[in-house]
């Protein structure tokens, strides 16, 4: 033992009792610890409280009894109309399954105005639920018909003779000359025009004039003036919004026919952004590589990758490819994935798994950002190789959409599949 053992131990300052307790350490997510939400299994009752309980017991069956009525002779016999014996006697075994009280503590039964019936043939039209149909308004010629072969071939002849009368060329034109030539009628756009002015149906009055509608394409043929109005603007064009001054969205908007407001409504955002070289025999020419996602967390989700010269060139390129390559995720009840999908890109592996309700996500950031961007909010997902930005992404996206929804698999092997919890238990099992 050594000697100066006693002295360091005379000198040494007693540990301080801790005045706080231990905090445990931080989550990154909103659901609470499972410590916390932990519930005991039986209700603390009293000795002399079980009379009650079993009264209140009884009031239950009886009221769920009230609620589950057994079926009547009559509506047996409207059932044997639909059904099958068979049929009919698994409907009454799966209702003679299920406990009535079960139903009534854990079932939903709608009793508002928007609800409908269990039998509803929809013949009879509800004003508070239904859209009133609205009438055609103008009158309806009731042997009109398509024109025939012949009859559209003789409306074009006729439709270019007019053209020709209306617009004499010379005896020696030059056909010869490109430039004469684009000048003979009729011309390209006077064939875009017939689309509009020759008629394809028949009444019976004759040829019915069809609706004057544009149909030219955004494209127009060289040489066509654009029509201005009195104030001075081409026609059928749109003031600029406010919100897009620059008409960032302009082409987006014709190829996809979503509103500013749709295109704003959407969650988009850059999660990769990196500098990359190519190397040329003029020497290194750098660029800027973008990667985005885009979803409307209601169960649509799309990536994006778009490179360029500058920063805000490749990141509105990405923005606009993803919000183009938007397609449905399938969601478990709307909150999670079904079962457990793995994706691989290059050396990246990921693995989704799906988890009960308050769950959480609870996975990289990467991850977390496109289920959240999809509308999923119970999730697991593992990362076990490599970790590449890039891939990771394009790998997850990938196991998303190689989800097998068990519909799909009931169908391939011929079966029926029924959700016992949503049909019983309206989903709140």
């Amino acid at each position: 033992m050594s000697v100066s053992r006693p002295a360091r131990c005379l000198l040494s300052v007693p540990s301080i009792p801790r005045l706080h307790p231990r905090l445990g350490p931080r989550t990154f997510h909103t659901t609470p610890k499972l410590a916390e939400r932990r519930r005991p299994r039986y209700t603390s009752i009293k000795a002399s409280d079980p009379a009650l309980i079993e009264a209140q017991r009884k009031a239950k069956v009886e009221q769920a009894r009230e609620t589950f009525k057994a079926y009547t002779a009559e509506e047996k016999e409207f059932l044997a109309k639909q059904y099958t014996p068979e049929q009919l006697a698994a409907i009454e075994a799966g209702e003679k399954a299920i406990d009535p009280v079960d139903l009534d503590a854990r079932g939903v039964i709608r009793s508002d105005w928007g609800s409908l019936t269990y039998v509803d043939d929809f013949a009879t039209r509800r004003p508070f639920v239904d859209k009133k149909a609205s009438a055609f308004e103008g009158p309806v010629d009731p042997n009109a018909r398509l024109m025939t072969l012949e009859e559209m071939s003789l409306a074009d002849a006729e439709y270019e003779w007019n053209i020709i009368q209306q617009n004499p060329q010379e005896k020696d034109f030059p056909f010869d000359d490109p430039v004469r030539r684009a000048e003979a009628r009729p011309s390209r756009t006077d064939l875009l025009k017939s689309f509009d002015e020759v008629p394809i149906t028949v009444g019976s009055h004759g040829p019915i004039s069809p609706k004057h509608q544009s149909i030219v394409a955004p494209m127009l043929p060289i040489g066509i003036e654009a029509a201005v109005d009195g104030t001075g603007k081409q026609v059928g064009d749109e003031e600029a919004d406010v919100r897009d001054p620059d008409g960032v969205y302009d082409l987006l908007r014709r190829q996809t026919g979503l509103t500013l407001d749709q295109i704003f409504e959407y969650r988009v955002k850059i999660l990769v952004q990196h500098r990359v070289v190519n190397q040329t025999r003029l020497g290194k020419i750098q660029s800027l590589y973008c990667l985005a996602i885009c979803g409307n967390g209601e169960g649509r989700l799309g990536i994006g990758e778009a490179k360029g010269q500058e920063t805000e060139d490749a990141m509105k390129n990405a923005r606009i490819q993803a919000i183009k390559n938007m397609k449905p995720i399938p969601r478990y009840e709307n909150r999670t994935i079904y079962g457990e999908v793995e994706g691989k890109v290059s050396a990246v592996e990921v693995k989704l798994m799906s988890r009960p309700p308050g769950f959480g996500l609870r996975c990289q950031h990467l991850i977390f950002e496109m289920a959240r961007a999809a509308g999923i909010q119970d999730l697991a997902a593992r990362v076990p190789r490599s970790r590449n930005k890039m891939n990771t992404v394009k790998a997850t996206y990938q196991a998303l959409m190689k989800q097998r929804i068990p519909d799909e698999i009931a169908r391939g092997l011929g079966k029926k599949l029924v959700d016992v919890r949503k049909v019983y238990y309206g989903g709140r099992v």
